[in-house]
């Protein structure tokens, strides 16, 4: 006996249906999908950390992003790394300390939760680098315990193993004003009681990385046994390149921030970016600490009750994402929101180089950022979402099309690794 489907498929249809009205609806008058984009709460947390090291304190920020880490805390007391997920010790360990910081008693039930579930979960100890560093700079512990970031890995030339760029972009966006900032050792004093001395253990006198066996046992052994000795030279009064690599570093900086303000698109750049500029004195009247500012502010994300710090913004992966979904449930390649998302998307073609250009000086610029300010850190996947779309809609101009059609497949072709994949970053 043959089964009837046709009370599934006009269910399917009505979903189709529904879903592509939805999206049409959450388009932008220019063009372009963007939502949400969620995050741990460190990257909330953190905003915190920088308006007191930077002597900009907004209470009525500060004020919403503690409801925000209240409401988002789990019933156990601890912040997860992803929705749903388990304890992260290190969203756990910042969330309260940017609490604690906002004048949130330890007293209170949610504290007295948190302090709980970080002990339960490895405490001090168990953090991060970055968790370790943040207290560093708030007194809570002795930057010898941090790792070194010599500022003067800049001047490593481009063919020496270790140089700047054979890391990610967004690493290195992060990890060059970072070492700026390490090269001060700055403390922040905290106001009388927002320190976070309840969290430290009787354990913790040692919190430093201690290898587990001989140098060459494994990368990690490696890297901690080259840090030790990293810090052995660097207590020498005698740093003859350190001026010049704090210069270095500084302009690096300031040429990778973009026009509009932002530094690598992403929030531990534009951060560590601007404390950079704190922690060498420029004012906070500068055009290059406004337009800084101002970017980081369009991270935010405003709720009733509280605030948000997104961690990055995506319109170009929204966008194509979208554009595709619609025009492969069945809506027309000529469609006036699929036309208008392909205007937007070809009007944010990269065709500036970027840091690629030290791998790939041969190639033209032609590809796609994930966000709305990042020209100098093009994507390959964004870039091949945006092609799969472009190569199905319907333009006036068709030539034109093909034109950066053809651009932005040059580039993702010279992109491609040795080993025959393609990087993200």
């Amino acid at each position: 006996m043959e089964i009837s489907h046709t009370g599934f498929e006009d269910k399917l249809d009505d979903a189709i249906h529904q879903s592509q009205k939805f999206l049409l609806s959450r388009q932008t008058e220019k063009g372009y999908w963007v939502d949400e984009l969620e995050s741990n709460a460190t990257i909330t947390a953190e905003l915190i950390f920088f308006m007191y090291f930077t002597e900009t304190v907004d209470l009525e920020k500060q004020s919403k992003i503690s409801n925000y880490l209240l409401r988002t805390q789990r019933k156990d007391g601890s912040w997860p790394l992803f929705f749903g997920g388990p304890c992260d010790i290190n969203s756990t360990v910042e969330s309260y300390m940017a609490l604690k910081l906002a004048g949130i008693s330890e007293d209170r039930p949610e504290m007295i939760r948190a302090r709980k579930s970080i002990f339960e979960n490895g405490g001090i100890k168990g953090t991060r680098v970055f968790t370790k560093i943040f207290l560093a700079m708030f007194g809570q512990i002795s930057w010898d315990v941090c790792p070194a970031v010599p500022v003067e890995i800049v001047l490593f030339k481009n063919w020496f193993a270790l140089n700047i760029y054979e890391m990610s972009s967004w690493s290195r966006g992060t990890v060059v004003p970072l070492s700026i900032i390490i090269s001060h050792k700055p403390v922040c004093f905290l106001p009388e009681g927002r320190d976070v001395k309840e969290l430290f253990a009787s354990g913790d006198k040692e919190l430093g990385f201690e290898p587990d066996g001989p140098i060459f046992a494994s990368w990690r052994n490696f890297f901690i046994y080259l840090d030790k000795l990293i810090k052995f030279v660097g207590k020498s009064k005698w740093k003859p390149f350190r001026k010049r690599a704090l210069k270095k570093a500084l302009n690096w900086v300031i040429e990778h921030q973009e026009e509009e303000g932002d530094f690598g698109g992403i929030q531990p750049a534009m951060l560590n970016s601007l404390l950079a500029y704190h922690y060498e004195g420029i004012s906070k009247d500068d055009p290059k600490w406004i337009k800084g500012c101002e970017a980081v502010e369009r991270f935010l994300i405003y709720k009733k009750d509280g605030m948000f710090l997104q961690a990055c913004v995506s319109p170009l992966w929204d966008s194509a994402i979208a554009a595709n979904a619609l025009y492969d449930s069945g809506m027309p390649a000529d469609h006036p929101a699929l036309v208008r998302a392909a205007k937007w998307i070809l009007s944010k073609q990269v065709v500036k180089r970027g840091d690629w250009a030290i791998k790939n000086p041969q190639a033209t610029p032609g590809g796609w950022a994930f966000e709305f300010y990042n020209e100098l850190y093009p994507d390959c996947d964004d870039t091949a979402e945006i092609l799969i779309f472009l190569n199905k809609i319907k333009l006036p101009d068709s030539c034109d099309k093909l034109k950066e059609f053809e651009r932005a497949l040059s580039w993702l072709l010279t992109m491609q690794c040795k080993s025959g994949g393609w990087a993200a970053f």
